[in-house]
């Protein structure tokens, strides 16, 4: 636009009305003969007759005199139809302007729509975020088709009462998790309203008597506002090894409760759920909410827990910044050593990115991994107020 402007005007033009303009800003607001000397300097600067009435004001039906209409050589007729013609140019550029800032912002993503990065041309590799998203591609892969093993799934049922209470009690907690204090911010302004210093009062004055554009800003402001909410991911493992017989009901219903609150937040939440034995097979994928309780059966021998990590990892992006993360496992934690040391690794990576850990347990003397915030398992709604609580700390602990 400046290139326009000045292809029109040109540069000498330009730089007398910028200096008009920049004296004019030093004028008193109730000193009309002053502006008006400026008002005339301005139109003889850009051609114009400045005793000339615009046309586009006179009123209706009041014939224009010859004198008036143009100077004696048709000069202001002539600058008058140049500005017609550089304002047609002009509007042209800032059409043209717009059009490109369009399309430029109609390619960037909206925010909290960003899906879990993949590693850039150039960048080192990492071999635990490309395992993680190899591992969700064979776990989530709809394609791949029902494996032969255990790990078997027992059905569906509707969910109770107090299991969808739980649900939207937790998605309120979800909700009101990303509410943090608000942030205090102090600006300054020439103007009112806010707060007259009296040291910026004085070097206003101080700069207009100089005959210079004041730029003191003698008028601070107090702005208070809550931080938004970051979106939230939260990933779901349920260990269905035969320890956890006694309380697959308990695991299934608390899977539930977690998963279908994601869909009621009013905050952008994303959750998805695998159970683990010898096989990790998953219950609700990213972008799903569950309409039904799955329950399984717990009878498999093993438990993969590092390759359900893995699969959430890559399937949510829970090593990855950008949103408030936390991932819930349901276990006793009895995992043969090499589980636990892999296991543990795979926790302390996630952790050490800001991704939030909750374990719920099922006894007092069950052994789950360091480092994740502990709590044991219980009714479908003291569930929903823990996740509650565990969600807010991971928002805390993404916005900081």
């Amino acid at each position: 636009m400046r290139t326009t402007i000045t292809g029109i005007l040109g540069a000498d033009t330009l730089a007398t009305l910028r200096g008009i303009w920049r004296e004019a800003h030093t004028v008193a607001d109730d000193d009309a003969p002053a502006m008006i000397e400026l008002g005339r300097r301005w139109c003889a600067a850009a051609g114009l007759d400045p005793d000339e009435t615009p046309s586009d004001t006179r009123e209706p039906g009041h014939a224009e005199s010859p004198s008036n209409s143009t100077s004696p050589d048709g000069t202001a007729a002539r600058a008058e139809a140049a500005m017609l013609a550089g304002t047609a140019t002009l509007a042209e550029a800032v059409r043209a302007t717009a059009d490109n800032i369009d399309r430029h912002a109609a390619t960037e993503p909206a925010p909290g729509s960003e899906t879990p990065p993949t590693r850039a041309v150039g960048r080192p590799a990492d071999p635990a975020a490309d395992d993680a998203r190899r591992t969700a591609g064979e776990v989530f892969d709809k394609s791949s088709g029902a494996r032969a093993g255990a790990t078997r799934l027992a059905g569906t049922r509707a969910p109770t009462p107090d299991e969808r209470r739980a649900a939207r009690r937790l998605a309120r907690a979800l909700t009101t998790a990303g509410v943090t204090e608000r942030h205090t911010t102090r600006t300054t302004s020439p103007v009112p309203p806010g707060r007259l210093r009296m040291r910026g009062a004085l070097a206003a004055d101080a700069q207009r008597a100089a005959g210079q554009i004041p730029t003191a800003e003698p008028f601070t402001r107090t702005h208070r506002r809550l931080a938004p909410a970051p979106p939230l991911r939260v990933g779901i493992a349920c260990d269905v090894s035969g320890s956890m017989r006694r309380f697959a009901r308990a695991t299934a219903s608390a899977a539930w409760v977690m998963a279908h609150a994601t869909r009621h937040t009013l905050i952008p939440a994303d959750s998805a759920t695998v159970i683990f034995g010898d096989h990790v097979r998953p219950i609700t994928r990213p972008g799903t909410a569950p309409g039904h309780v799955t329950e399984f059966d717990c009878d498999d021998t093993f438990e993969d827990f590092p390759r359900a990590i893995n699969a959430l990892d890559g399937a949510l992006g829970l090593a990855h910044p950008g949103a408030a993360r936390l991932l819930v496992i349901l276990s006793d934690g009895y995992f043969e050593p090499s589980v636990a040391t892999s296991g543990q690794t795979l926790l302390d990576r996630l952790r050490a990115t800001g991704c939030g850990v909750l374990w719920l347990t099922t006894e007092a003397i069950d052994r789950p991994l360091h480092g994740a915030t502990v709590h044991q398992l219980a009714d479908p709604a003291d569930t929903a107020t823990v996740i509650g609580r565990a969600a807010t700390a991971a928002l805390r602990a993404a916005t900081r």
